[in-house]
């Protein structure tokens, strides 16, 4: 019985047995990794994560269960599971769970390597790393290059998503990560530490439009510079101009987050967090008119690309915020129809084993129409910080804290040296509120977004542009 077959025997057997719903979703993720440290090989390995996970909703509850034996015995077994949980749970349900109405997505996709995973053998690709550590190794002068850790990984996903409503979408998307971590170390000023994940869908054309030699040697001299030379920065409320990887950051943590609404409902409050936003709160105001943060899962080559969810609904850009105004929250089948709204296609899931659950996927904030050097010419005295080094956000999105890293201070429109560790304390209202202007080069950048229990990691993108703030204080770390 092939894969199709199965995918599809599950769903009809389902509801043979009395499912309202069903859903199958055959998924495997095959993955090769390598780590280095300083030039030496710590590791690596291959793995396939294969098998069939099936959802059904009876009497108004959701039963889930998998099975990894691709067979139609093991199916047959698995679907009865998942009828039985369900069956069972229906009991103690005080209100039962429908699903909204949605368009059901049937389609073939698949994301194309321009270079194929396998046109480089892999002692190219730990010779490619090592290179990586004997360039950057050599770069700095004043201090010492302590540790070099690259992680690199390449992972093929591959789904057939059916349910009874008529969805059936299979898909392919490879995807190719980068993670590494550089400790710089002085014996007077001590250390300086930069992590940092590449990612994106695709294949090894990712490692030539990267040039990660000419990143990391760029990243090692002015990581040196910073440790060497920094200055407190001003105590004083300054302008502050706060580079795109921070803006993503943030709009991730503080919009993305809070706009799940499951998470508003309060499902992952003792997991993953509650949600400053309340139902209801569609028209609330939480910035000016240039707060806009989008999620978009369709962006080609991007880390969370995807064109229909596990549910089966085509994918479409999400606007979370729209000019200042919460606008539209993340939902699945379920929290649509509490919302009264069609699900936006949000449904994702790690694996064969995870249920699908509402995630983000590529989350930015829209660009606007302002230079670099325009943000930066009518700014008398401020900060700007490109990178951060650490950062923390409380339980429900509002009160967050981002530590700089590689900053600068500026003097009358212009670049003036180095300052360290400048700290970005404020609430979600007041960053969105005091946004005075807005960069026009959107960059994105590549992390594994956990939440859920059982845990899932998925992949995703958060960016923006450089957005300038006007009259900030800002702390200075210890």
């Amino acid at each position: 019985m092939g894969l199709e077959d199965l995918v599809l025997y599950a769903v009809d057997h389902a509801l043979s047995i009395g499912a309202d719903y069903a859903e199958a979703r055959y998924h495997k993720n095959t993955s090769t990794e390598l780590m280095l440290r300083n030039g030496m090989v710590l590791g690596g390995g291959y793995g396939v994560v294969e098998g069939i996970g099936v959802r059904v909703l009876v009497n108004g509850a959701l039963g889930f269960a998998s099975t990894n034996k691709l067979t139609r015995e093991s199916i047959r077994e698995v679907v009865e599971k998942a009828v039985e949980y369900a069956r069972a749970h229906s009991k103690l349900m005080k209100k039962p769970i429908e699903f909204a109405e949605a368009r059901m997505g049937r389609a073939r996709y698949s994301v194309v390597e321009a270079k194929k995973f396998d046109s480089m053998s892999l002692d190219e690709k730990i010779r490619l790393l090592k290179d990586l550590w004997n360039s950057v190794s050599k770069t700095p002068k004043e201090v010492k290059l302590a540790v070099l850790v690259t992680t690199y990984s390449e992972m093929v996903e591959e789904k057939i998503v059916a349910n009874s409503d008529g969805a059936f979408i299979e898909s392919r998307v490879p995807r190719i990560r980068l993670m590494y971590n550089m400790v710089l170390a002085h014996p007077q000023k001590g250390t300086l530490q930069r992590m940092h994940v590449l990612g994106a869908s695709g294949g090894l054309e990712w490692l030539d439009k990267w040039k990660l030699t000419d990143r990391l040697v760029g990243e090692a001299e002015v990581y040196e510079k910073v440790l060497l030379t920094a200055k407190e920065p001003p105590r004083e409320p300054v302008d502050v101009i706060v580079g795109s990887e921070v803006v993503g950051l943030i709009v991730h943590e503080s919009c993305g987050h809070p706009s799940e609404a499951d998470r508003i409902l309060g499902r992952e409050a003792a997991q993953a967090g509650m949600s400053f936003i309340k139902p209801g709160m569609i028209g609330y105001r939480i910035g000016n008119e240039n707060a806009t943060v989008i999620d978009d899962p369709t962006i080609p080559g991007s880390y969370g690309y995807y064109l229909y969810d596990d549910e089966g609904v085509p994918a479409r850009p999400r606007y979370l915020y729209r000019e200042g105004v919460v606008y539209e929250h993340l939902h699945n089948r379920w929290t649509a129809k509490i919302f009264g709204v069609e699900s936006n296609a949000s449904a994702r899931s790690m694996d064969y084993r995870s249920e699908p659950i509402i995630r983000m996927a590529n989350t930015y904030l829209k660009p606007g129409n302002y230079s670099f050097d325009e943000l930066l010419e009518d700014v008398k005295k401020g900060v700007y910080i490109k990178s951060y080094m650490e950062w923390n956000i409380d339980d429900t999105r509002w009160s967050q804290r981002y530590v700089g890293l590689e900053a600068y201070l500026i003097e009358n429109g212009e670049l003036k040296g180095y300052v360290r560790n400048p700290v970005l304390e404020i609430t979600t209202k007041a960053f969105y509120s005091n946004i005075d202007a807005v960069g026009k080069e959107l960059r994105f950048y590549a992390g594994l977004c956990g939440k859920g229990e059982p845990a899932q990691g998925v992949p995703v993108w958060f960016g923006g542009p450089d957005v300038r703030l006007r009259n900030i204080r800002l702390g200075v770390m210890a």
